[in-house]
């Protein structure tokens, strides 16, 4: 793994050296190389990293993507290198992230009454795959649930949205990835507590500093309203806004569902704008929004 790494920092150089436009326009085959070679060398989950370059397109500011994502590629690489200089915590997540298997701690498992905000698919590899978003009543911890499929197959929800499990979670190290040791009971529930768009944004701070190569956290905002000015936004009623993620479906859904009335809305927020995936309109059963097929 260390020299595959290493063969990732040289590449990286290159792809910088060599300029974006020549990177951008090499087309898919120069990504799956070195993705391939990272596979052989076990870390799997940085090949992801790699082949993602791929889906960067042509929108007006893929050269700052670009760049964004091979500076984040690089990071990790570093991160691998200079592992034993690391924080206990960050040295965790490093590994994690370049994709060294981990197994949650079953010895230690976080019991909870887990409100379930939201998910998402994405793409996995050769696989799909399908993220759930739990925040604990009590502890306010948050805990990602994890389902596959092959493509062409819809993957199991490991918790229905709108609802909440009395549980105990084992958390993997450094990750909010967890897997359910045990589940009691389940019953529907209303909106999860929300804050404002200022909350959002102060939850994700910490998140990213454990996490710099984090791209999706989970936020609730309530009272919270989408209009339309040079693009999507979400707002609360303070004013302030978040725009929305260029592949999240087009609010439409959620404006029939809540009226134009102000609602509670769970999202994704990630460095490229807020995914929303449930709106809890004023006494009505939430709404699903994500599509059901992975972002690109």
């Amino acid at each position: 793994m260390a020299a595959g790494l290493a063969e990732l920092e040289l590449w990286l150089r290159d792809q910088v050296e060599s300029g974006l436009a020549a990177a951008h326009g090499a087309g898919p085959g120069a990504w799956e190389d070195m993705a391939a070679r990272l596979v052989d060398a076990q870390a799997g989950r940085a090949a992801e990293r790699v082949r993602a370059l791929g889906r960067i397109g042509t929108a007006p500011d893929w050269p700052g993507r670009l760049l964004e994502e091979l500076a984040l590629l690089r990071l990790l690489a570093v991160g691998h290198r200079r592992g034993d200089a690391l924080p206990p915590h960050l040295r965790a997540a490093v590994r994690a992230r370049v994709g060294l298997p981990s197994a949650a701690d079953t010895a230690a498992p976080v019991r909870d009454t887990w409100r379930v905000l939201g998910r998402c698919d994405f793409p996995a590899d050769q696989v799909r795959g399908r993220r759930v978003w739990l925040r604990g009543a009590a502890t306010g911890r948050v805990a990602m649930l994890t389902a596959f499929a092959p493509h062409g197959r819809t993957p199991d929800s490991p918790a229905e949205v709108g609802t909440e499990i009395d549980a105990d979670l084992a958390f993997h190290p450094a990750e909010w990835r967890a897997a359910v040791v045990r589940r009691d009971a389940e019953r529907p529930c209303g909106p999860p507590p929300g804050g404002t768009v200022a909350d959002a944004l102060a939850s994700w701070s910490p998140a990213v500093a454990a996490d710099p190569w984090l791209d999706a956290w989970p936020v609730v905002v309530r009272d919270a309203v989408v209009g339309r000015a040079d693009g999507w936004w979400l707002a609360d009623p303070s004013g302030a806004a978040l725009p929305l993620h260029a592949d999240a479906a087009p609010p439409w859904r959620w404006a029939a569902a809540s009226g134009g009335a102000p609602a509670t809305v769970a999202a994704e927020w990630t460095p490229h704008g807020l995914r929303p995936l449930t709106v809890w309109p004023d006494g009505a059963d939430p709404v699903h929004l994500a599509p059901d097929s992975p972002p690109p």
